[in-house]
C-alpha cells in the first residue's frame, strides 16, 4: 500500500482515484479534525462527525481542482470542506427558523426553535470572507484553527509561515472579526 505522501504526488493523474485511496489513510486524522469542530457547535445537530468526514470528502472530490500536491495542502483543503459544509448546515438550519419561505403562523400555534449558533456560523462565515479581501492569511488562520482545529504549529506549518507570524495573525483576525461581529 502506497503511503500519503506518494498517493498525493500521483494526484495529478487522477485525483479523484488517489482520494478513494486516500480517505482510508486518513479517516482517523479527519474524524479528529471533524470532532473538535463539531464539540465546540454544542446544542443539537444536523451532522456528527462520520457526516462531517463524509460530507467534506464528497466536497473534496467534487472539487475541480482539489489541491492534494502534499498532506499540508490536502489538510488546509480538508478544513475548508469542512467549512463550507458547516456554513452551509447552518445556512439551511437558519433559512428553516425563518420559516423557508412558508407562511408565518400565529405565535400561539408556531413552534420556534432558535438556533443561534447557526446564524452566529453565518455572520462568521460572511465576516471571515471580508476578512480575506483585506487580509487573507490571517483569514486562513482562523479557518484552519476554527474549521480545522489546528493547532498554532499545524497551521503555520500547512501555511509555511513561522508560528510567531501565525500568533500575529490569530490575534489580528480575532480583533477584525470582533470588531465586524459586534458592529452588525
Amino acid at each position: 500500500m502506497k503511503s500519503v505522501q506518494e498517493l498525493l504526488a500521483d494526484a495529478a493523474a487522477d485525483p479523484r482515484a488517489v482520494l478513494d485511496q486516500l480517505l482510508p489513510l486518513v479517516y482517523d486524522e479527519l474524524r479528529r479534525m471533524a470532532h473538535r469542530e463539531l464539540a465546540r457547535e454544542g446544542g443539537p445537530r444536523t451532522l456528527d462527525t462520520t457526516g462531517l468526514v463524509h460530507e467534506a470528502y464528497l466536497k473534496l472530490v467534487d472539487a475541480s481542482a482539489v489541491p492534494v500536491s502534499n498532506r499540508r495542502h490536502f489538510f488546509g483543503a480538508a478544513a475548508r470542506a469542512m467549512r463550507q459544509v458547516l456554513v452551509d448546515a447552518a445556512r439551511r438550519r437558519h433559512r428553516a427558523k425563518r420559516g423557508n419561505g412558508v407562511a408565518p403562523l400565529p405565535l400561539d400555534e408556531a413552534r420556534v426553535e432558535v438556533d443561534v449558533y447557526a446564524a452566529e456560523l453565518v455572520e462568521l462565515d460572511e465576516a471571515l470572507t471580508r476578512l480575506a479581501v483585506e487580509h487573507p492569511r490571517p483569514a486562513r488562520v482562523v479557518e484552519c484553527r476554527f474549521f480545522g482545529g489546528l493547532s498554532v504549529e499545524e497551521t503555520a506549518e500547512l501555511l509555511e509561515a513561522s508560528t510567531r507570524t501565525i500568533k500575529r495573525d490569530w490575534i489580528l483576525a480575532r480583533a477584525w472579526l470582533a470588531r465586524e461581529l459586534d458592529g452588525a
